[in-house]
């Protein structure tokens, strides 16, 4: 019996410890990347307002090429809602909707993740003159409520998608200043 009590007792220190330090640990994130494409912003504004454009240089795409995607809505303009559908693991399911859009400026966008687990956040990209070209920065933002905010102590954010938001925005670079 003292054996129980002595367990249920660290039992109820670790948890205890756990929800403690949650309330220590940041519940937002933002993961930026930037890139200097040489076109200008017009251009590269137009090309990447269009979110099925993203099936060309985001990398999840190319995770799953069996990827079913659907739309609805006019592409471009706010309220349209880009969805996807994968099997795999990285990619899963989820859509994309396009909230604002400030015309050769700014695209925030909605991101409701399905599977594997359900998630929403939000993301953004900019375009801003720069005298080589158009600066565009893609980022993500989103959080997690008190107490499962202590898996950011375990999960850097910027190094889960940061990787992936610099590998997009160098797609988006080869491909725009390669086009005719």
């Amino acid at each position: 019996m003292k054996f129980i009590k002595k367990l249920l007792f660290v039992i109820v220190a670790l948890v205890a410890l756990v929800l403690i330090t949650a309330l220590f640990v940041k519940k937002d994130y933002q993961v930026t990347r930037t890139v200097v494409i040489d076109a200008e912003v017009s251009e590269v504004y137009d090309y990447i307002s269009y979110l099925e454009n993203q099936e060309e240089y985001a990398i999840w795409q190319k995770k799953d090429p069996k990827t079913k995607n659907t739309s609805k809505g006019t592409d471009g303009t706010v309220g349209y809602i880009h969805g996807w559908n994968s099997s795999h693991e990285e990619v899963g399911v989820g859509e994309q909707e396009i909230t604002k859009m400030k015309l050769d400026e700014r695209i925030d966008f909605a991101l409701r993740f399905k599977k594997p687990m359900e998630i929403e956040s939000t993301a953004f990209m900019t375009t801003k003159k720069k005298v080589a070209g158009t600066e565009v920065t893609w980022a993500f933002e989103g959080g997690s409520p008190w107490p499962f905010n202590i898996f950011f102590l375990f999960m850097d954010m910027d190094e889960v998608l940061g990787p992936d938001l610099q590998q997009g925005l160098d797609n988006l670079k080869k491909i725009i200043e390669t086009k005719e």
